[in-house]
C-alpha cells in the first residue's frame, strides 16, 4: 500500500486547504473546504479528481466550498452525525468511533466537540496523520464558541496518547500569535522558547509552521499541558483539577 499523499495550500487568508490522495485507488479528497478557487486549482495542479470532502464542522471557512465543488465533481461529502443540518451537501454522516474507508486508508474519526457542537478530526494510524480541523492547532487549540472547558479538555484526551510521530496538520496558520501566548504562561519551557524562535524563522521567510508532531504539541502546547507545575504556578492554579487549569488558560488565551 502507498503512503497517503498530503498536498498543502493556501486558502482564503490564513486557511490551510489539504488535498489528500490515495494513488492505488486514483482517490482524491479534500479535508473541508474553505474556498473552491485554491482547491480546483490545486486539483488542476496535481492531475487529480475531487472525490470526497471530509469536513471538520460547519463554519463557512470549513464548509465554504462545499456545494460548488460537489456540483463540479459530484464529489461525496462527509461530516458528522451530530451536526448534519450545518454541513452543506453532506452525504455521510459519521460520529465518535466511526471509520471511513479511503481507497485503502482509514480514517478514524474522533468527536472533538467544544470549538463548535459536532466538531470531528480524522485521524489515519497507518500514515501517522491527523486533520484537526479547529479543535487543536500548532500551539493551540479553538475557542469554545459552542462547548464547555470541561467538555473540550475531555475530548482532547483523544489525542493526547497518539503516536509521537503523528503529524498534526490544523486548519490555520496561527503558530505565531499562539507560541507568544504559550510563552506568556510557561515562559521557562525550554523547548518552548526554541520553537518560538523557530517559528519566527518560518514566517520571516514565508514558510508554514504546519504540519507539527504530537510529541512537539505535547511538549509545547499549553491547552495540553495543564499538568505542567510550571503553567499552574503562572495561571495561579498550583495543583488544581486540571480541568480547571485548561479553562483558565483558555480564558486568558481569549483576552491575550
Amino acid at each position: 500500500m502507498s503512503k497517503l499523499e498530503v498536498h498543502q495550500f493556501i486558502c482564503l487568508s490564513d486557511n490551510y486547504g489539504y488535498l489528500i490522495h490515495d494513488s492505488d485507488n486514483d482517490l482524491t479528497a479534500a479535508i473541508d473546504a474553505p474556498e473552491a478557487g485554491p482547491i480546483n486549482k490545486a486539483l488542476e495542479e496535481k492531475g487529480w479528481k475531487l472525490n470526497h470532502i471530509l469536513n471538520t464542522h460547519h463554519h463557512f471557512d470549513h464548509s465554504g466550498g462545499n456545494v460548488e465543488l460537489k456540483e463540479k465533481w459530484g464529489c461525496t461529502i462527509v461530516g458528522s452525525k451530530d451536526d448534519a443540518e450545518r454541513i452543506p451537501g453532506i452525504d455521510v454522516e459519521v460520529g465518535d468511533g466511526d471509520s471511513f474507508e479511503f481507497g485503502s486508508h482509514t480514517a478514524q474519526v474522533y468527536d472533538l466537540s467544544g470549538h463548535t457542537r459536532g466538531h470531528i478530526v480524522f485521524y489515519f494510524a497507518e500514515d501517522d496523520v491527523l486533520f484537526s480541523g479547529d479543535a487543536l492547532f500548532a500551539l493551540g487549540c479553538g475557542r469554545l464558541f459552542e462547548g464547555t472547558p470541561q467538555q473540550m479538555w475531555t475530548n482532547l484526551q483523544k489525542l493526547i496518547d497518539l503516536p509521537d510521530a503523528t503529524l498534526v496538520y490544523c486548519a490555520h496558520e496561527y503558530t505565531q500569535a499562539n507560541a507568544a501566548f504559550a510563552l506568556s504562561v510557561e515562559p521557562e519551557n525550554e523547548q518552548l522558547q526554541a520553537r518560538a524562535k523557530e517559528i519566527d524563522v518560518l514566517r520571516a521567510e514565508g514558510k508554514p509552521t504546519v504540519p507539527s508532531t504530537m510529541k512537539l504539541e505535547r511538549a509545547t502546547n499549553p491547552f495540553l499541558r495543564a499538568s505542567s507545575p510550571q503553567l499552574q504556578a503562572n495561571v495561579s492554579l498550583t495543583g488544581a483539577e486540571l480541568v480547571d487549569v485548561f479553562a483558565e488558560t483558555r480564558r486568558l488565551k481569549d483576552n491575550f
